[in-house]
């Protein structure tokens, strides 16, 4: 057995047509799986598509919104019809609105909480019924430094992202039996569309920089290892974690 090869597996990533959702589909589709992605922006998955397809990888993608839980379903099927199986998903789908907490509405609330945590809850629920029926999946949910540390003006972000840490360990314990294991990758601070602002203030990037030991931010490929590992045999014994991939930053 080839500890890292998936070779003959089928991955779907949610939130793949950029940032660290993109990173992770191009990663799983180098070491051999084929992969089917998701956004809300047709053009940007078409073209991280065309890039799955470079490495002589079969791709897929689909403009749904994850949030609609029919939606997701349907896409799922049409995978599963194609494909017969799908043995990786990745909730990659995420935002952040960076709001005083009393500043936040309703609707703030519910967009953030939308993103990061119902559409990891129905993706899962529309893929789990297959990974039961062949005894095998491996799910990766994508948490933050947040999941265990606070920031100022990140409310919601950091309640839906410690409630996705939380909904690892439930579907962890509750579908070791079926052969699914359930993990999740907590990113430290890296450079996406959804960060850029914050490195374009200079000062609060030495601030990062000083609070990590490695005293750098992190280049999104450096999630590429953890993503292959959680969704590789390399990683059967293990389910219910998250591997945070901050440079040291929870640790300092």
């Amino acid at each position: 057995m080839k500890l890292f090869d998936l070779s003959g597996k089928t991955a779907l990533v949610t939130g793949g047509g950029r940032g660290i959702g993109k990173t992770i589909a191009l990663a799983l589709a180098e070491a051999g799986a084929n992969v089917a992605i998701t956004s809300r922006t047709e053009s940007e998955l078409k073209e991280t598509a065309d890039t799955i397809t470079g490495f002589s990888r079969r791709a897929y993608y689909s403009a749904v919104d994850a949030r609609n839980a029919d939606d997701i379903t349907g896409f799922v099927k049409d995978i599963v019809n194609q494909e017969g199986k799908i043995d990786i998903l990745v909730n990659g789908a995420g935002t952040n609105k960076r709001l005083s907490f009393l500043e936040v509405t309703e609707e703030d609330w519910d967009y953030v909480m939308d993103i990061n945590q119902k559409t990891a809850v129905f993706t899962s629920q529309a893929v789990i019924p297959y990974m039961k029926e062949q005894r095998y999946g491996k799910i990766i949910n994508i948490a933050s430094l947040t999941s265990e540390i606070a920031f100022p003006n990140m409310s919601a972000y950091a309640a839906s992202k410690g409630g996705i840490s939380q909904l690892t360990k439930s579907l962890a314990v509750e579908f070791a039996e079926d052969g699914i294991l359930v993990n999740a990758i907590g990113p430290g601070y890296f450079k996406t569309e959804m960060t850029k602002s914050l490195f374009a203030d200079e000062k609060r990037v030495e601030w990062m920089k000083s609070r990590i030991p490695l005293r750098r931010t992190g280049e999104v490929e450096e999630l590429q290892g953890a993503a292959i590992f959680l969704a590789s045999h390399a990683s059967d014994y293990v389910t219910g974690q998250t591997i945070y991939v901050d440079g040291g930053w929870l640790s300092s």
